[in-house]
């Protein structure tokens, strides 16, 4: 007896009602491995430091073509609970649309993927494997997520061939949108030391505010580049300033200063630090203020160079939305910056507009519509 299409909107309901908000797994990835096996999929649970981390694996290690999948299940808080007109966790299904935190981000890519890939192996084996790996940690740092995964990849041999993700990559409409490559993300902290001093005699102070100031607004003022082929132009934000001096006339010890850069493929971490670092000293030359610099880099830029597997998945979003997708870079980082060091990646996933909102929603359709838009590109890849 062949067994009935696993209906995505359902499984999507179903994680929606798992409480996963990062680090807790509230039941999500126990569902899928649960699922899955019992799909004929081969489940390992790669946990690290309490994070939940699942791969699955159909057909036979080590095949010469692995179609992979990777998707998130934790969501973000539900923030002012009072903001919401449906439950959050109750996957409530109205006005065709259905509600919850992680609706769109990414539980219904998640669900779809699984959904298509659970069908097609199924009703039409390929010569080949299809792997799915999901995580319950990219909406934090991402150290014990989806990087665990391909951690434990590494030391067993397996490998995937090509990487979709599931992420919501469509602004407005479904299939208007693609994701080839992301912008890299470096975040930096400085702290400015001077000389405290009376607001009244400058000239025995030595103030870090105005020499921070003028450091801030020569960075920010820089022209970073014009855009690159795939690539708008890098940005530099200055996301904070504080003295902790209450005092009007009190010039302080120490100013403090934060500002984030979002950068293309002109650029690298390690090339915008020496910059940043080389007019830090000018600065100092310059004033006898003192800096303190720390970074995080959340990642680095990367692309998917026009191809075979991003015609693959254009083709599939085209054939079933009738819309052939942009190819973009655009919008902030996603476990796709870690897949890209282990196969060509590929993001595509619904339309993303409530993630992270409250009444967070997708249209019941759309996950019909993304099922199906996997199922071909499966299709197509094994073809």
């Amino acid at each position: 007896m062949t067994a009935e299409p696993v209906d995505p909107v359902e499984l999507t309901a179903a994680l929606v009602r798992c409480p996963s908000v990062t680090p807790a797994e509230g039941g999500a990835i126990a569902l899928l491995e649960t699922l899955l096996a019992g799909a004929g999929f081969e489940c390992h649970r790669t946990d690290r430091n309490g994070i939940a981390n699942l791969f699955a694996r159909w057909g036979r290690k080590g095949a010469n073509r692995t179609f992979g999948f990777n998707g998130h299940t934790d969501v973000v808080p539900v923030g002012d609970r009072a903001a919401w007109t449906h439950d959050p966790f109750g996957a409530e299904i109205s006005e065709g649309r259905l509600w919850g935190r992680g609706a769109a981000d990414m539980k219904s890519g998640v669900a779809a993927f699984v959904a298509a890939a659970i069908d097609f192996v199924r009703t039409t084996p390929p010569d080949g494997a299809v792997i799915i790996t999901v995580t319950g940690d990219e909406e934090a740092a991402g150290t014990d997520g989806t990087t665990a995964i391909l951690d434990w990849m590494a030391a067993q041999g397996e490998r995937m061939s090509v990487c979709l993700v599931g992420e919501p990559t469509c602004p407005e409409t479904m299939g208007d949108m693609m994701k080839i490559g992301r912008r890299g993300s470096l975040s930096v902290r400085l702290t400015a030391r001077g000389v405290q001093g009376h607001a009244a005699y400058p000239h025995r102070a030595r103030n870090p505010l105005h020499a921070l100031v003028r450091l801030l607004d020569r960075l920010a003022s820089h022209e970073l580049d014009r855009g690159t082929a795939h690539f708008d132009a890098s940005t530099l934000a200055v996301t904070a300033i504080d003295t902790g001096n209450p005092a009007a006339n009190v010039i302080p010890a120490a100013a403090r200063a934060a500002f984030n850069i979002r950068f293309n493929d002109a650029h690298s971490s390690t090339s915008l630090l020496a910059w940043i670092d080389a007019e830090l000293a000018a600065e100092t030359a310059r004033s006898g203020v003192t800096f303190e610099r720390t970074a995080e880099i959340a990642g680095e830029s990367f692309l998917t160079p026009p191809g075979e597997f991003t015609a693959l998945v254009a083709g599939a979003v085209e054939a079933v939305t009738g819309r052939r997708p942009q190819p973009s870079t655009s919008g902030g980082t996603s476990d796709a910056r870690f897949v890209r060091r282990h196969c060509p990646v590929v993001e595509f996933g619904l339309v993303g507009s409530t993630m992270h909102q409250a009444d967070e929603h997708v249209a019941v359709a759309d996950i019909h519509a993304l099922k199906a838009v996997y199922a071909r590109a499966l299709r197509d890849y094994f073809a």
